[in-house]
């Protein structure tokens, strides 16, 4: 009755992995990293705490339960000013990411970092 290979469910998620990809790969262009970072687990976080303008141990905490989910909301609200936008922008790139990443990728958005 329920199968656990989809093939609908792996073409839509190979979608939207490729969509995320090239958003990000633009946004790290446009602060200044290279685009090719968000290909390399880790290292990828890494350049967005860089871009950010956080610092590295901050990375630990991200592998904390709990504690995590307050430093991602960080991270991300740290993104979103960097990027000019208002910070109630937060809650649409938390939750709506996969339209919100683009969005910033493909418009006049200009990193203000």
């Amino acid at each position: 009755m329920y199968d656990s290979f989809n093939p609908v469910y792996t073409i839509v998620w190979l979608i939207v992995m490729v969509i995320l990809i090239v958003a990000n790969w633009k946004i790290f262009v446009k602060a200044g990293k290279p685009g090719w970072a968000i290909l390399i687990p880790i290292y990828n976080v890494i350049v967005m705490l860089q871009i950010v303008g956080k610092p590295l141990w901050w990375l630990i905490m991200l592998f904390i339960p709990i504690v995590n989910v307050v430093f991602v909301i960080l991270i991300i609200y740290n993104f979103v000013l960097k990027f000019d936008k208002p910070a109630w922008h937060t809650v649409l790139a938390l939750f709506l990411g996969v339209i919100y990443y683009p969005y910033i990728a493909f418009s006049d958005a200009q990193y203000v970092g």
